[in-house]
């Protein structure tokens, strides 16, 4: 069936008008010259046919008037002294002027709201270069724009682009409140779909230096949103490669969930990118700490951009130095291993490894400008007696208030490091079938440990008396709640329980029972240190620490890969009265580093007793101290060292 002329006509119409607004905008525009020239040239056939009804002199006034009239109602009294016939178009022209000037007046206002709507909603293209690109939305998100803050405080100016499907205000409002001063680092936010060749194109992916991909949910979130979490990751992978051709140049560091979907990543035979398992590290983390108290504030300070960092660093000639010589010849610095291209990275080599030409060191340093290989040895640690001693292995009795699905990695770490028969006691209130299950499982599996459910409420001050906490060798504090996302709500019940513990403790002051709790928001830091807890691993900055450490070097991952993994060597925090049989001692930092040497250990700085619990002292931490300066050394002090094992 042939369609009609009007049918035609309509189309024509609809599909001009769907063009957009300058479509629209141009109709109302050519429907307004029409209806001028219409009432103009009725008014031009009135006083052709009657020219006694002119009372201008000229027909161009009148012309003039029409217009006024269309443009301005108001203009209307001007025809006034017009003879009737006259006043006809006058009543024409203002009625046609209201209706479409209304129209064309709604339509900009419309159109700027919309143009203002999309300069808020940060849709335009991104001009930015070198940056730093942040793909994803989650809890974490702030902090790890606060490390790459302090990683650009070095450079004149810099940038970071987060692109995520949040709205661009509630983005900007957040990193505002938290971050109020970035230095000299520009934020710049965008909404849209980070999987979207389009929308990585518009925000220059090409010209960024490094790209952050964030889970687009937590841990404690169900499965199938984990999932879906990894499936998103890895199409944004592919789009960022499809963007630069197929050819990656740029380091990608996403956290995926799932070890299918982190094997899978490995398909790409890519070292950029860096498929990262957050949680399990937390997981070995919270095993080590268990064993050996400070280990966070270790990592937070190495991890972080704030403080010492790990750097590669390489020497045209190296004089065939061996390695436990060469800390006495960078004045900024202490070695820790080796790299090379073929055998890669060794931590705390054999004694008698000399150095090469073409090799690099992995250097504990305060900035990678102060690295500087000094031409001769500046500094002479003293040969003092090794006392040699070794901490006595025993069963471990560990209580689990509240978890977490770290809990199930750090008792697969257990594995590792804690004798046969150790008990891991796990309090939980009104536990899920789910949760049941999985201490089922761990139960199986482990046979060697002993691993009991308890189902009461450890909120209740008599639940926790009930059990005897202080009985333990380590209380380990995780969430309350397996469906609870809230961070805060989170870390409110942990300060909570820490309180009751510390109404507990004061019972039971002869015991020396080790306090270690996760902390999700590292904004209530100096709240928790209020509650005399040993340790404390705040999960989210580190994570954000290892992503923002790794987008800016992934080389660094093959450092992560050896002191967090069941073999190699690994930090600890050790009693000095291992290494020395008499105190006091009155010794420089070189004098310990040449013991800890003995012991083949590396040597990285010091835990004072006296400071632990305070704040604004590191909590008793100092690494990499200058070789010559004194310290004044008691028996209940702490060493820190990388070493194979924490004996």
């Amino acid at each position: 069936m042939q369609p009609t002329f009007r049918e035609r006509i309509n189309y024509k119409f609809e599909r001009f008008l769907s063009k957009g607004g300058s479509s629209i905008f141009l109709s109302l525009t050519l429907v307004f010259i029409s209806g001028f020239i219409l009432i103009v040239g009725l008014r031009f056939i009135l006083i052709s046919l009657f020219p006694e009804l002119s009372y201008f002199d000229s027909f161009l006034d009148d012309i003039w008037v029409v217009f006024l009239q269309m443009t301005d109602p108001g203009n209307m009294s001007q025809d006034d002294d017009a003879p009737f016939w006259l006043k006809t178009t006058t009543i024409v022209a203002g009625l046609v002027g209201v209706i479409l000037l209304s129209m064309l007046i709604a339509f900009i206002t419309t159109t700027l709201e919309s143009v203002f709507f999309e300069f808020r909603r940060g849709r335009g293209r991104v001009l930015e270069k070198n940056h730093t690109l942040i793909l994803g939305w989650n809890e974490r998100v702030v902090d790890v724009i606060r490390e790459l803050i302090m990683a650009n405080e070095s450079e004149k100016s810099s940038s970071i682009v987060v692109l995520a499907k949040e709205d661009k205000e509630s983005m900007d409002n957040l990193i505002k409140k938290r971050l109020p001063n970035t230095k000299n680092t520009q934020i710049i936010t965008t909404k849209g779909d980070y999987a979207n060749i389009n929308e990585l194109r518009r925000v220059g992916i090409t010209e960024a230096k490094s790209v952050a991909l964030l889970a687009n949910c937590s841990e404690s979130a169900h499965e199938s949103e984990k999932s879906n979490s990894d499936v998103q990751s890895i199409k944004a992978i592919m789009a960022i490669i499809s963007c630069q051709d197929g050819h990656n140049t740029k380091p990608i560091i996403a956290e995926i969930f799932n070890k299918e979907k982190r094997d899978l990543i490995a398909y790409f035979n890519d070292k950029n990118i860096i498929a990262l398992d957050s949680w399990n590290i937390m997981g070995k983390l919270l095993v080590q700490t268990s064993l050996t108290s400070g280990l966070e504030i270790v990592y937070s300070e190495i991890l972080s951009f704030d403080g010492c960092e790990v750097y590669f660093y390489e020497e045209e000639d190296w004089k065939n130095i061996d390695f436990y010589d060469l800390p006495f010849y960078f004045k900024d610095g202490i070695p820790i291993g080796i790299y090379n291209s073929n055998s890669g990275l060794t931590l705390r080599p054999d004694h008698g490894t000399k150095m090469n030409n073409g090799d690099k060191i992995l250097i504990l340093a305060s900035d990678d400008s102060e690295i500087r290989f000094e031409s001769s040895q500046f500094v002479f640690p003293k040969d003092l007696p090794l006392a040699d001693g070794r901490i006595a292995q025993e069963n471990k009795h560990i209580l689990i208030l509240g978890w977490h699905n770290v809990a199930k990695i750090f008792i697969h770490e257990a594995g590792a490091y804690l004798l046969d028969g150790s008990v891991f006691d796990i309090m939980f209130s009104n536990p899920p079938d789910s949760l049941k299950a999985i201490v089922n499982e761990l139960q199986q599996k482990y046979t060697n440990f002993k691993i009991n459910l308890i189902d009461k409420n450890p909120l209740l001050l008599k639940n926790l008396e009930n059990i005897n906490p202080f009985d333990y060798n380590n209380i380990i504090v995780l969430s309350q709640d397996l469906k609870e996302q809230n961070v805060d709500k989170i870390d409110a019940d942990t300060l909570l329980i820490l309180l009751l513990l510390r109404t507990i403790k004061k019972g039971h002051l002869g015991q020396n029972t080790k306090i270690i709790t996760q902390v999700l928001n590292s904004e209530n830091q100096e709240i928790i240190t209020q509650t005399d807890v040993d340790d404390f691993i705040i999960s989210n900055r580190l994570i954000t620490m290892i992503l923002s450490q790794l987008s800016e070097n992934p080389m660094i991952k093959l450092f992560y890969d050896d002191i967090f993994s069941e073999e190699g060597s690994e930090i600890y925090v050790k009693p000095a009265y291992l290494y020395f049989n008499e105190f006091p001692q009155k010794i420089n930092f070189s004098d310990v580093m040449g013991v800890a040497n003995k012991r083949n250990e590396i040597c990285l700085g010091i835990r004072k007793t006296k400071l632990r619990k305070k704040a604004n002292s590191n909590f008793g931490i100092s690494l990499n101290l200058p070789k010559d300066e004194m310290l004044h050394l008691e028996a209940d002090d702490f060493f820190v060292v990388l070493s194979e094992d924490e004996l």
